[in-house]
């Protein structure tokens, strides 16, 4: 179960976040932050407390606060960004964790690893880590280090097409996985109970599961469904301006 989570307010200049679909157009801030609010009272609405760090303006992609660190039951692991207009991100979030951990329960990725939170996907005490453009092998190295410290495990997967791991799987407890795109066929994610999404519905590959409740992306009936019929509570929230800076649910927290 849940109980924390860490939120940061969608900065003006994320107009200029990074993008692969730019046809998207660019995000309306005004908008941005009404669908950030709803965000916030849908965690809410899952029993966990929200700590909600202001907006950084030198840094147009920082509400993604995923990324910047991963946070498990034991210790936490501040990341090292792999996008260059993102990495000092990670510096602004170090005060924030250590409100719930103490020095010995924190970890650091440094350079020349890198990674990124949204590579991380939790599965009880085993973490799966996308080998993607932001997180390499050196980064992985480490972070299977660290985790070793806590107790933890660590795999990571070869992945191609996706930006980040979880841009295509979520793991929703109780041996369910969402999975799309080149996941689908990925063995390692074989023995799990796998929700395939439809190429038209990937987006909604990236859910967040919260103390069986599930956040799911507005506008994607048949993966709602599909999680329904597991017997989930769903809360639908709308996500389209962070879509347009390839961002999604599991990117606008960390949870913990």
């Amino acid at each position: 179960m849940f109980k924390h989570t860490i939120v940061r307010r969608p900065a003006k200049s994320m107009v200029e976040g990074i993008t692969s679909a730019p046809e998207l157009g660019k995000p309306d801030h005004a908008l941005a932050l009404k669908q950030h609010d709803a965000y916030i009272e849908a965690l809410k609405a899952c029993g966990v407390d929200v700590l909600v760090l202001d907006a950084l303006e030198d840094y147009p992609d920082s509400c993604f606060v995923e990324d910047v660190a991963v946070c498990t039951r034991a210790g936490a692991i501040i990341t090292n960004p792999g996008a260059a207009s993102r990495n000092k991100e990670k510096d602004y979030i170090v005060d924030a964790v250590k409100k719930f951990y103490t020095e010995d329960q924190m970890a650091y990725i440094t350079a020349p690893g890198t990674l990124d939170g949204g590579d991380v996907m939790m599965v009880g005490d085993h973490f799966y880590v996308g080998l993607s453009e932001r997180t390499n092998a050196e980064g992985i190295d480490q972070f299977t280090k660290a985790l070793a410290k806590f107790g933890m495990t660590c795999e990571a997967v070869e992945m191609k097409e996706m930006l980040h791991l979880k841009t295509g799987l979520a793991y929703l407890e109780n041996n369910n996985l969402i999975v799309g795109g080149e996941f689908i066929t990925t063995p390692v994610f074989e023995k799990f109970n796998r929700l395939e999404v439809s190429e038209d519905e990937a987006y909604s590959c990236n859910c967040i599961w919260i103390n069986d409740n599930v956040i799911v992306p507005a506008g994607y009936p048949k993966t709602q469904a599909k999680v329904e019929a597991l017997g989930y509570n769903v809360i639908v929230v709308d996500t389209s301006e962070f879509r347009k800076l390839d961002g999604g649910l599991s990117c606008l927290s960390l949870r913990f």
